[in-house]
């Protein structure tokens, strides 16, 4: 998912206590949270003004980065925050609502932003977040982050449309839409996934009887194949199969396949005509199954929240096909992740824990053994998670941005400070290309510079105030 609504927070574990996914009141997490950091003042330059010239940048083209893990290839980064937060580059508005992140490429940003109702997908200077085109492509506020490929750009809005536009002047190419073309129906808080673009087609979730999955060409947006999971493959969770997941692609058991968590759990297909694998339902909830699946070799590792847990399975090939096989479940109580994902980093899985919380946990992934936990963690609510350099950025719900090191010895916070806006709950998940901090904030997107400016490796105000 990319970001579901605050109303989706909202529910509490009232009456629950004891039960798996309130394992945060009391015991192990009762410690006091940490006061929040002071916010540093920063005025917006509108984002309307006339782009400048277009410059070179890295790459992030879409969710999750190029591998969909959340891993960035960035060094020489930042190793603390000022209290105020590293230096602001730029800091622009005018980009509407919704809980889109942003992709990088080419000298452009791409994001999505509902303004009146109306949904946009917006291409602005990476330079200095002017805009070059807005394009509306349906309603709603999004929850999506667009996708880039080449000269291509797609967005998914919260109802469903799918839209191919050209990166240049964001023509619209072609359109789908989830619902009428396949048989879909928006969830309750929108379609939030990001979808997939993989060789020559690209891939979504339309989450219906007939179309679980969809494989399109990406050029003409004319369907490969649709795929729909048989009925036996049970649902532990919710009838509605799609919406707030994103699929990554596996190599499990020599076989390239797409897996995805929807409704019924873990799902796999094959990727080159849609043929149904394998389904694993233990860790679907009756809600919302957002985390993005983790692929390693023959591994995959899932999670939800509402209580759900976490497992890992291992593929192997069975005939034509594929078999899962449960290595170890985690209940809910143990380790879930409600939303902002989770990152395999070497050998070691890391996120934020609980339900409508993002404890900061490490586990190790073939075993499951908890690692270190961070208790009530450096921020409040939910955290996104993303790993650049060694580091953990955890971008939390209330606005606190963390720095965690990216080792299973020990729980190491660096730093930590407070974004310049706090429009709405800090759910879009952060990016960093040329060592630079992406922060989308509803209508704000703010530009950080994180790089370590002396080349050494610099003492955080933390460890400097506990010497």
């Amino acid at each position: 998912m990319n970001r579901t609504k605050s109303s989706l927070l909202g529910i509490v574990c009232v009456g629950l206590l004891g039960t798996a996914g309130c394992d945060w009141i009391g015991g192990r997490d009762s410690a006091g949270a940490l006061t929040v950091p002071p916010r540093a003042e920063s005025k917006a330059d509108s984002s309307n003004q006339a782009p400048g010239e277009l410059v070179h940048s890295g790459s992030w083209p879409g969710w999750r980065g190029p591998n969909r893990d959340a891993v960035s290839t960035e060094t020489g980064l930042v190793d603390t925050f000022p209290t105020l937060g590293p230096p602001i580059k730029w800091h622009v508005n005018g980009l509407g609502a919704g809980y889109s992140s942003v992709a990088i490429d080419s000298g452009r940003i791409f994001t999505l932003g509902s303004m009146g109702g109306d949904c946009q997908l917006l291409a602005i200077n990476y330079a200095n977040g002017h805009r070059i085109w807005a394009v509306s492509i349906g309603n709603g506020d999004p929850n999506s982050t667009p996708t880039v490929d080449s000269d291509r750009v797609y967005g998914l809005t919260y109802n469903g449309s799918l839209d191919c536009l050209n990166v240049a002047d964001g023509k619209i190419l072609w359109s789908k839409s989830l619902n009428t073309d396949f048989g879909g129906s928006t969830p309750k808080w929108g379609y939030s996934e990001s979808v997939l673009i993989d060789d020559d087609r690209v891939v979504c979730t339309p989450g219906s009887k007939t179309a679980m999955l969809a494989a399109l060409d990406k050029k003409t947006g004319a369907t490969i194949w649709t795929a729909a999971a048989p009925e036996e493959s049970g649902s532990h969770g919710a009838d509605d199969a799609g919406g707030y997941s994103s699929i990554v692609v596996s190599n499990g058991a020599g076989v390239k396949q797409y897996v995805q968590l929807t409704g019924r759990g873990l799902v796999s297909f094959r990727a080159s005509d849609g043929k149904f694998l394998w389904n694993y339902d233990r860790i679907a909830n009756a809600t919302a199954n957002i985390p993005t699946p983790i692929v390693k070799d023959d591994y995959v590792f899932g999670s939800s929240g509402y209580g759900a847990g976490s497992a890992l399975l291992q593929l192997f090939k069975a005939g034509d096909g594929v078999e899962a096989k449960e290595v170890y479940f985690l209940n809910g109580g143990v380790l879930q992740n409600h939303h902002g994902g989770v990152v395999l980093y070497g050998d070691y899985l890391y996120c934020g824990r609980g339900h409508s919380a993002g404890f900061p946990v490490c586990a190790e992934l073939k075993t499951g053994k908890i690692k270190w936990e961070g208790g009530r963690g450096p921020g409040g609510g939910s955290a996104a998670v993303l790993e650049a350099d060694g580091k953990l950025f955890f971008r939390y719900e209330n606005g606190v941005v963390a720095l965690i090191g990216a080792t299973p010895e020990k729980y190491e916070l660096k730093g930590r400070f407070s974004t310049a806006t706090q429009n709405k709950e800090g759910w879009p998940h952060p990016v960093i290309v040329d060592k630079q901090l992406f922060l989308r904030d509803q209508d704000d997107l703010l530009c950080y510079d994180i790089a370590r400016q002396d080349g050494a490796k610099q003492p955080s105000a933390i460890q400097s105030a506990q010497r």
